[in-house]
C-alpha cells in the first residue's frame, strides 16, 4: 500500500510525538506514523492526504484552506531542494533512515521550515526538534 501525503506532511512526520487536532486524528496519525516506520511508500498528493482524512467532515477543515496549500507548495520547495530532486504531485518516495535524518538535520537547522511560519504546531515542533526529535513518532526500522 501506499501512504498519501501533502507535501507538508512530510515535515510535520518529523516531529510527529502522538498529539493532534481530536482523538480520532491522533489514531489514525498513529496508524500513518507505524506505516511510515515500516517503510510503507509515500505518494505526493495535491489537497487533503491520509492524514487529513478525520478532519473531512468539517466543510470549514484547515486542510481545505489556501494557507495550507501553500505550506505545500514552500514544502515541497524547500525539500526539493534538499534533496536534490523535485516534489511534485504524484512523486513516490520513502521516508527510509538516511532520508529521515537528513531532513531532520535540516528542520532542526531552519533550512526546511518557511513552510511552517504561522502554524500553530510551530512552538511544539521546534521543542521536539531541540530535543533530537525525542518521542517522535516515526521511526524507520531500515
Amino acid at each position: 500500500m501506499t501512504i498519501r501525503l501533502r507535501a507538508h506532511h512530510l515535515l510535520c512526520a518529523l516531529t510527529y510525538i502522538g498529539k493532534g487536532y481530536s482523538p480520532a486524528f491522533v489514531v489514525n496519525y498513529d496508524a500513518i506514523a507505524g506505516r511510515l516506520s515500516q517503510g510503507e511508500h509515500v505518494l505526493i498528493v495535491k489537497g487533503p492526504d491520509d492524514i487529513c482524512t478525520p478532519l473531512l467532515a468539517d466543510a470549514e477543515a484547515h486542510c481545505r484552506r489556501d494557507s495550507v496549500h501553500k505550506r505545500d507548495n514552500l514544502a515541497a520547495r524547500d525539500l526539493g531542494e534538499l534533496l536534490g530532486e523535485a516534489i511534485y504531485i504524484g512523486k513516490v518516495l520513502r521516508l527510509d533512515a538516511a532520508l529521515l535524518a537528513r531532513m531532520r538535520l535540516a528542520f532542526r537547522a531552519g533550512r526546511i521550515r518557511e513552510a511552517c511560519a504561522g502554524c500553530e504546531w510551530v512552538e511544539l515542533c521546534s521543542t521536539i526538534a531541540a530535543s533530537d526529535y525525542d518521542g517522535a513518532r516515526v521511526r524507520p526500522s531500515c
